[in-house]
């Protein structure tokens, strides 16, 4: 064969360089360094010095990248934002039975007044929206005339509060809705207390 290995036939004297980055070659120990790279103290023949390099040079990655991921590493971004914390329907009945919520009245095809609100009331059963949740929850409230009070409201010159009282079932859970309706504004404060059911076997 006319071809030959060069390898075989290189018998140069190598020495092992590094630069700044920590990235490793090898240069001909008769010469000069290039500017930026500097001895490690390994020479030897060429295969000796590359196997050697490749036993130190176990990360390619240059010193600065690895010094940033590092930081990264450190000091991670901050994580993205949960997905909305808007309860699932399961998780009205606690969430609207914890603390007070903005609640209004719903009349439905009736003027908004407090004349057309004390007409539902008299028929027994009321529309109560809470409309902090996703869209409003607007729940059909069967009222407790004996819990509900009445006594503080002024109808015909709309004023004063109601306090209602009332039971549904929301979510297979039987609650009873509680709110205190300015007649001024058909809106006020409410909440849900979730109704003991330990005598429905009886």
């Amino acid at each position: 064969m006319s071809w030959s290995d060069p390898d075989k036939e290189d018998t140069t004297i190598y020495k092992v360089v590094v630069n700044h980055e920590d990235q490793y070659s090898i240069w001909p120990e008769y010469k000069d360094n290039p500017l930026g790279w500097n001895d490690v103290g390994k020479t030897g023949p060429k295969a000796e010095c590359l196997a050697y390099i490749k036993e130190v040079w176990t990360d390619m990655r240059p010193l600065s990248l690895r010094k940033k991921m590092a930081e990264a590493a450190l000091n991670p971004p901050p994580p993205p934002p949960p997905p909305s914390a808007e309860p699932k329907g399961d998780d009205l009945v606690p969430r609207l039975s914890e603390g007070d919520h903005v609640v209004e009245v719903g009349l439905r095809g009736e003027n908004r007044s407090s004349k057309a609100l004390k007409e539902v009331i008299d028929r027994g059963y009321v529309h109560i929206k809470f409309t902090e949740t996703r869209g409003g929850t607007e729940l059909g409230v069967r009222l407790d005339q004996g819990a509900t009070d009445l006594s503080q409201a002024d109808f015909d010159n709309a004023s004063g509060i109601a306090h209602l009282v009332g039971n549904l079932t929301l979510n297979y859970v039987k609650v009873q809705c509680i709110a205190d309706i300015d007649l001024q504004t058909l809106s006020g404060k409410g909440h849900l207390e979730p109704v003991e059911s330990s005598a429905s076997g009886a």
